[in-house]
């Protein structure tokens, strides 16, 4: 079994909501993310959706998508990311899944010897730079459903499982400083993040490591369109 990953597959078969008004990067993307993902997942394997997977407004407006995924190898586990307007609750969400999709929100499922786990996130302090009343208000609540989510990992650990968490926004700034999300990180263990978020020019390095955890960046508009396998 392989671990790949990607995200922001921003898909909109029952909506008109092109892509490729953002760029080059974005014309026929989603033949290329099937024709990578074909070629080298196996339904043997799992791929980690980190958010924004379909630009549905409504539940009833996100099957053709959901479809399209499942017809994709192997199983997929998805997180909200901050434009999934369809993704009212958990409890909905996992009612239309089929059993290639599984959604975890601010919780944690167990696959043979990994421990997936995630939660949305929300932008992090820049340096120097103070978050707005509001944004920091978000920040600390979405700390603390990221405590929740490891707290729900930790109680399915058993022996030497590895822990793989989503975060659909970037769990650091452009400096990679410390807060409240990677201090999470390590306090419990994690062994690699998953995110996402980001488009167009980034500063952010595609993969990283901070004390001791290993760091994914897969918009799929920054990884070619090619599920990143994850090293474990």
């Amino acid at each position: 079994m392989k671990i790949y990953a990607l995200s922001d597959l921003h898909l909109s078969f029952n909506c008109d909501k092109p892509m490729d008004i953002f760029g080059g990067n974005w014309e026929g993307y989603t033949d290329k993310i099937k024709e990578n993902w074909q070629s080298k997942v196996t339904d043997d394997d799992i791929v980690l959706i980190a958010g924004d997977i379909s630009w549905a407004m409504k539940l009833d407006e996100v099957h053709k998508d959901i479809e399209w995924i499942d017809k994709l190898n192997g199983t997929k586990i998805m997180i909200k990311g901050n434009h999934e307007y369809w993704w009212k609750s958990i409890s909905s969400v996992r009612e239309i899944l089929p059993e290639s999709i599984k959604a975890i929100q601010n919780d944690a499922l167990k696959i043979g010897s990994f421990i997936f786990c995630g939660s949305r996130g929300w932008i992090v302090p820049e340096k120097g730079k103070e978050l707005s009343e509001e944004d920091a208000k978000i920040y600390r609540r979405e700390v603390e459903r990221m405590k929740l989510t490891l707290m729900s990992a930790k109680t399915l650990k058993q022996n030497d499982e590895k822990i793989i968490l989503m975060i659909h926004f970037p769990p650091f700034n452009m400096d990679k400083e410390d807060n409240g999300f990677t201090t999470l990180f390590e306090e419990y263990g994690v062994d690699s993040v998953i995110f996402g978020h980001l488009h167009g020019y980034s500063k952010c390095d595609l993969y990283s490591e901070k004390n001791g955890v290993k760091y994914y960046l897969t918009s799929c508009d920054h990884i070619n369109n090619n599920p990143v396998e994850i090293k474990v």
